[in-house]
């Protein structure tokens, strides 16, 4: 239950096939946040309505933990795409905050990441080590659903899970392994949309930007 941290390492970690900003990391973590409040069973997805369960996500890391708290409990809940805009500003730089804190004193040095210079963070929420654990392991074709959310930063491929056959019977539960990979395919289809509108906006504000700019440059 550990995809939205390690996904923030992958994106300091592995390069991505295009420029990446700090809003589209925090859409894709906000993403990547459903996916481990689900199992941890503190929501459950009806259609693209966010669900919460009666468990908080005890046992799970603080940003999730808050994550969970913020959940809206009251019906009609929140939507997805609702869920990313909100949950997501600001959210890379708070995970930057949390691996600093959890990285604090460590032995291993490192440079400052690319992906924290391009953001103009402060020193203060600089990670002193470029740490180098399981999660750049996971990402690989084996752990589809952290390799699908790098995707949609350009990071690897942006394929959903696919559902697999057990190959023993299992003890039934309340969501299918079917029901899990629909859940994440529908997450991740949200966030690429919300990453394309993203973008979609600031190519809107450069070009209005370029206009001002060529009017006052006219003579």
């Amino acid at each position: 239950m550990n995809t939205a941290r390690d996904l923030f390492v992958i994106t300091l970690e592995v390069p991505s096939g295009r420029p990446i900003t700090q809003g589209d990391v925090s859409l894709a973590l906000a993403g990547a946040e459903l996916v481990d409040l689900r199992d941890a069973h503190a929501l459950r997805l009806d259609g693209d309505r966010i669900v919460p369960l009666d468990d908080h996500a005890d046992g799970t890391n603080a940003l999730t933990a808050q994550a969970s708290a913020q959940l809206v409990t009251e019906p009609p809940y929140e939507t997805v795409e609702q869920w990313l805009w909100r949950r997501g500003r600001g959210l890379a730089g708070s995970y930057a905050d949390d691996l600093a804190a959890r990285t604090a004193g460590d032995a291993r040095g490192g440079l400052l990441p690319r992906f924290l210079r391009h953001f103009g963070l402060t020193r203060s929420q600089e990670p002193p080590v470029r740490p180098r654990h399981e999660a750049t392991d996971r990402q690989v074709p084996d752990d589809s659903v952290l390799a699908a959310f790098a995707g949609t930063l350009g990071i690897g491929q942006a394929a959903p899970p696919e559902p697999t056959e057990p190959t023993e019977p299992t003890e039934p539960t309340d969501m299918t392994t079917a029901d899990q990979a629909d859940d994440v395919g529908l997450i991740l289809a949200v966030v690429s949309d919300a990453l394309m509108e993203l973008e979609a906006e600031r190519q809107r504000r450069r070009i209005e930007q370029d206009a001002y700019d060529n009017v006052w440059r006219a003579p």
